[in-house]
């Protein structure tokens, strides 16, 4: 029975049919009977049966960790959201701050004064620490 010709793709679903069939055809083609034991019957049984458990622990357990990966962020959006907020009110904090320093500086006496501007000589921080 010859293979069925199709053009190669990006998936390799195609590639694994064609080794399994390379493998499974020429036992199928030989003409030998595919008689087992019980024995062989019952181990393949239990293998399928312990694969399937595996399978579905499996599943359960990547099933687990996206509602676990999903619930983080969804904490994380909201955490986001929060923070965003807190952002635009400390932005509109200092812009309104900003402003009320400008206007102040235009009046405050402090800055006016030609006084306070004048260097005061200040103690040398050095020389107290010193014996005498």
């Amino acid at each position: 029975v010859p293979l069925p010709v199709r053009p190669p793709t990006s998936c390799d679903t195609w590639s694994k049919f064609l080794n399994l069939s390379e493998f499974l055809i020429p036992h199928l083609l030989d003409g030998s009977p595919t008689t087992q034991s019980p024995e062989d019957d019952d181990r393949k049984v239990r293998r399928r049966e312990k694969n399937r458990v595996a399978a579905q622990r499996s599943r359960k357990k990547q099933t687990q960790k996206a509602d676990k990966l999903h619930e983080e962020y969804e904490c994380l959006e909201q955490e986001n959201t929060v923070l965003r907020r807190e952002i635009g009110k400390l932005t509109e904090e200092l812009k309104h701050l900003s402003e009320t320093l400008k206007e102040h500086e235009k009046v405050c006496p402090l800055l006016l004064c030609p006084l306070n501007f004048v260097p005061l000589p200040r103690p040398d921080p050095v020389a107290g620490c010193l014996p005498r």
